[in-house]
């Protein structure tokens, strides 16, 4: 039997996943959270039906009632339900957590100033950053799908580069090792 070549695999989920984030960046982000909703639905359904589908016999202490399986089974449908609503609520707190980053390293570079001098270009990158946490805080629609259509870049990018390596040197690669155990070492001949 042929072995499956993983780098080929690895390869069309890279390009499918970079298709989908590029072509429909908003559909993405939702899925992606509905998604998450059903990785907690799931367990809060099996521990539910665990929970009433054990025969009880007579003299057992009852259980406990799985108070985190009702939790997460009420948070997957709702992450289910309101996809949207989680989405903008990622990329508020994100927005939020860049704007902190962003005036953190401006006051850094702020009190450097204070000991040694620090050029204005170190200042570019802390600004790009409290600009970006502003656009994403907003206008969190607009900064999820270009965050989406950025990573789906990526991701053709690396599918691509991935199968150009593919077929210039794994295809190539020999189908045998030259030694293939420690014995084969032993029995070689030395040639002068």
């Amino acid at each position: 039997m042929k072995t499956m070549n993983y780098s080929l695999i690895r390869i069309l989920f890279a390009l499918v996943i970079g298709l989908v984030l590029v072509i429909w960046p908003n559909a993405a982000a939702s899925y992606i959270v509905i998604t998450v909703g059903v990785a907690f639905l799931i367990p809060g359904v099996i521990t539910l039906f665990g929970y009433f589908g054990r025969k009880r016999t007579e003299g057992e202490v009852a259980p406990r009632f799985p108070v985190e399986g009702i939790g997460s089974l009420l948070f997957g449908l709702w992450l289910i339900v309101m996809p949207e609503f989680f989405a903008d609520v990622l990329m508020f707190l994100l927005g939020f957590i860049l704007i902190m980053g962003g005036v953190q390293q401006i006051a850094s570079l702020s009190a450097a100033r204070r000991w040694t001098p620090v050029p204005g270009a170190f200042y570019l990158i802390p600004v790009l950053i409290l600009i970006a946490g502003i656009v994403a805080l907003f206008n969190p629609t607009g900064a999820r799908n270009t965050a989406f259509i950025i990573i789906g870049i990526s991701s053709l990018v690396y599918s691509i580069s991935e199968l150009i390596n593919w077929f210039k040197f794994a295809r190539r690669r020999p189908k045998t090792p030259i030694v293939q155990n420690d014995d084969d070492i032993e029995d070689a001949k030395i040639v002068e």
